[in-house]
C-alpha cells in the first residue's frame, strides 16, 4: 500500500482522504489506460483491415497493380498512397494517390525494407511528426509495392483521448478530495464526539459517557468497550477514594482510641513520680489505673494487629469444627460474667426439636472468637433481663439467610442461593437498630452510642474482626434488625465437602 505520510503522521481525516484519493486515482488511471489501449488497438486494426483489403477486387481474386506503374496523378480511394520498387529493387520516384503531402520514410532499396511480404508496420513520416501505417505487397510479375495510410486519424483520436482522460482524472480527483473530506468528516463524527466526551471526562466530569454504542458498527462497539472501561475506572477511583477515606478515618479513630489511655497513663505516671507527697492508698490507685489503661491499650493494639493480619488474607489451618460445641463454649464463657442473664441454645428455625451436630471446616479458635464477640455484644447492648437466643443448624441460602434480601446488612458479598450452609444465629429481644445505624455497624471504630464508656462499650473493632474472620472462612456475617424488633447476628459458613462426592 502507498505510504501516504512519512511515519504515518497527520490527522486520520487527512490520511483517509489522501488514501481514498490515491486509490481512486489508481483505479481511474487503470481504467483509462485499458480504454486507451483497447481503442488504439481497435483503430489500428481498422487501418490494418483497410490496408489488407487494398487494392479492390473487380472480379474474383485479388487485384494487384500491373507494372510498369500507371502515370503519376492517378487517384486512389481515400488517403491511400502506393509506392513501387522497380525490377532492380530501387524505390521508384512515381507514386499513386492523393491526400497528405507528406510520405512515409521508405528506404531507397527493397532490401532495406523493415518488413516481409504481407506484413504491416508503422513508419515515421519523411517530413514532420506524422506516422504512416504501411503494408508490403508483391505484384504477379515479382515487383514490390508499398500500400500506405496516414496515422493522423488514429494519432489525433489518441491525443484527444489523452487530453480528455487528463481532464477527467483532474476533475475526478478534485471532486473526490472535496466529497471525500465531507464523507470522512461525516463518518468520523462519532470519533469527534468521543473526543469531546474524553475532554469533558478529563476536565473532571467523570459521569459523562459515549453515546455512540451501536453494536452494528466498529465505532459503536469501540464506544461500548470504552464505556465499560470508564465504568471500571470510575469504580476503581471511587473505591480508591473510599479506601483513602476509610484509612484516614481509621488512623484518626486509632489515634483517638490510643490517645485516651496514653494520656491517662502519662497523667498517673506523673502522679506516681510524686510518691513522696502521696499517701500509699493514692499511689496504689494510680498504679492500678496505669495498669488498666495499659491493658486497654494492649487490647486495642492486639485488635489492630489482628485486623492487619486478616487484611493480608491469611490461610488458616483447616480442620473439622463442631459449631454446636463452640456455641456452648461461648455461652458458658459469657455466662460467667452475666449470671443473671438468660441465654438459650436451640436448633435453627423455630427452636423446636433437638440439637444436632453441625460441623464445618476452619480455625476453631477464630470461630470461637467470633461467636464469643457476638454473644458479648448482645449482653452488653441490651437491658438486664433481656433474653438472648443462640440457634445452630444447617440450612440453604435463601431470602432468610446468606443473601442481601429484606434490608439485611453485611460487609461480605452474598452467597449463591440454594447452597447448603452452616448457620449460627445470636438473636436478642432488645430495641433493635435503625437502618442508618445498622449500615455502619461493621465499620471499624464505629459505636452505636458514641457517649457509651469505652470500658463497657468496647473499641468498635469487634464486629469488624468477626466479619473479616467469617469472610476468610468463605462465609459471611450478617445482621437482621429493625427498631423494636431486636438484632439477629448470623454467622454463615460453608458446609464441608461430602467425601462420597469427592471420590
Amino acid at each position: 500500500m502507498i505510504r501516504l505520510l512519512p511515519g504515518g503522521r497527520g490527522s486520520l481525516r487527512r490520511r483517509l482522504v489522501l488514501g481514498a484519493t490515491a486509490l481512486a486515482a489508481v483505479a481511474v488511471l487503470t481504467t483509462q489506460a485499458i480504454g486507451f489501449v483497447v481503442l488504439r488497438s481497435w483503430l489500428l486494426g481498422q487501418v490494418d483491415d483497410q490496408l489488407r483489403d487494398f487494392p479492390p477486387t473487380p472480379g474474383k481474386g485479388r487485384w494487384e497493380p500491373a507494372l510498369p506503374p500507371p502515370p503519376q496523378g492517378v487517384d486512389l480511394p481515400s488517403d491511400f498512397r502506393l509506392y513501387f520498387y522497380d525490377n532492380s529493387g530501387r524505390l521508384s520516384p512515381r507514386s499513386l494517390g492523393r491526400g497528405p503531402k507528406s510520405a512515409p520514410r521508405l528506404p531507397q532499396t527493397a532490401a532495406r525494407l523493415p518488413l516481409r511480404p504481407g506484413e504491416l508496420t508503422t513508419l515515421p513520416a519523411a517530413a514532420g511528426d506524422g506516422r504512416w501505417r504501411v503494408r508490403r505487397g508483391t505484384a504477379p510479375n515479382g515487383e514490390i509495392f508499398i500500400v500506405a495510410l496516414p496515422m493522423d486519424t488514429v494519432d489525433g483520436a489518441m491525443s484527444k483521448l489523452l487530453w480528455l482522460n487528463g481532464v477527467v482524472l483532474t476533475v475526478t480527483l478534485a471532486a473526490l478530495v472535496v466529497a471525500g473530506r465531507w464523507v470522512v468528516r461525516l463518518g468520523l463524527l462519532p470519533l469527534t464526539r468521543m473526543e469531546r466526551t474524553a475532554e469533558e471526562i478529563t476536565a473532571g466530569r467523570l459521569d459523562e459517557r459515549i453515546t455512540d454504542t451501536d453494536p452494528r458498527t466498529e465505532i459503536g462497539r469501540l464506544g461500548d468497550v470504552l464505556n465499560a472501561m470508564l465504568e471500571q475506572v470510575q469504580g476503581a477511583l471511587r473505591e480508591h477514594e473510599a479506601s483513602e477515606a476509610r484509612l484516614r478515618r481509621f488512623v484518626a479513630d486509632a489515634g483517638h482510641e490510643l490517645r485516651t489511655p496514653l494520656t491517662s497513663i502519662q497523667g498517673f505516671a506523673e502522679l506516681s513520680l510524686r510518691h513522696h507527697e502521696l499517701p500509699a492508698r493514692q499511689r496504689r490507685a494510680a498504679d492500678r489505673l496505669i495498669r488498666q489503661n495499659a491493658e486497654r491499650m494492649s487490647v486495642l493494639v492486639d485488635d489492630l494487629l489482628l485486623l492487619a493480619k486478616l487484611d493480608l488474607e491469611p490461610t488458616y489451618a483447616s480442620e473439622p469444627v463442631d459449631l454446636l460445641a463452640i456455641a456452648a463454649d461461648a455461652i458458658g464463657a459469657t455466662a460467667v460474667h452475666h449470671p443473671s442473664r438468660l441465654i438459650t441454645l436451640k436448633p435453627l428455625g423455630d427452636g423446636a426439636g433437638e440439637l444436632e451436630l453441625v460441623e464445618t471446616t476452619g480455625n476453631p479458635h477464630r470461630l470461637r472468637q467470633v461467636l464469643t464477640n457476638l454473644v458479648s455484644n448482645a449482653l452488653i447492648h441490651t437491658r438486664p433481663g433481656t433474653p438472648i437466643h443462640v440457634r445452630v443448624g444447617i440450612a440453604c441460602v435463601n431470602a432468610d439467610r446468606g443473601t442481601d434480601h429484606n434490608g439485611r446488612v453485611s460487609p461480605s458479598p452474598a452467597l449463591k442461593e440454594g447452597t447448603q450452609i452452616c448457620v449460627i444465629e445470636v438473636a436478642d429481644e432488645g430495641p433493635g437498630l435503625t437502618p442508618d445505624k445498622a449500615a455502619h455497624l461493621f465499620e471499624r471504630f464505629y459505636r452505636v452510642d458514641p457517649s457509651r464508656s469505652r470500658d463497657h462499650g468496647g473499641n468498635g473493632l469487634g464486629l469488624a474482626i468477626a466479619a473479616a474472620i467469617a469472610e476468610d472462612h468463605g462465609g459471611r456475617l450478617e445482621l437482621d434488625t429493625a427498631p423494636g424488633q431486636g438484632c439477629t447476628f448470623r454467622l454463615v459458613l460453608p458446609t464441608p465437602p461430602n467425601p462420597d462426592q469427592s471420590t
